[in-house]
């Protein structure tokens, strides 16, 4: 069985975005919001590089680009937020998640739920902001109407 290229570069931005946070956690980094961050880059380089599969193919069309491009980043958001779902329950739930929110923006005591929904919210805009950006890097290549 082939997995679509949306399907791959998501799982790729799933797995840099895991292993990013496994690090930062291993170096007690986990508190810095700046470097949480960062996991915007891994959106970049799956969307981008899908974006480059299908210039390659000879993929001309914008907005087929454009689609594939935001499937694959809120593929990815949504399988790392999975991921950080599954892992909160994992390390002890709610109490697990008053340690991160301590120094993210949240006000009272945010649940699991809670949480990965807000998180959620914050990786399609990502997503969606890099897709944008990237489709404007990419329309140079496309052929004009």
């Amino acid at each position: 069985m082939k997995l679509t290229k949306e399907l791959y570069y998501g799982i790729i931005i799933w797995v840099g975005i895991s292993i990013y946070f496994l690090i930062m956690k291993a170096l007690n980094l986990a508190d810095l919001f700046y470097l949480r961050a960062l996991n915007i880059l891994f959106i970049y380089y799956g969307v981008n590089s899908v974006l480059k599969s299908n210039y390659k193919e000879g993929k001309n069309s914008l907005p087929a680009n454009a689609t594939s491009a935001l499937i694959t980043g809120l593929i990815g958001v949504f399988i790392s937020i999975v991921g950080l779902v599954t892992y909160s329950y994992i390390q002890g739930g709610d109490k697990y998640i008053e340690s991160l929110s301590a120094s993210f923006l949240f006000g009272g005591d945010p649940t699991v739920i809670t949480y990965g929904i807000s998180l959620l919210f914050e990786g399609i805009v990502s997503a969606v902001i890099v897709t944008f950006t990237l489709m404007l890097f990419w329309k140079k290549r496309y052929p004009s109407d």
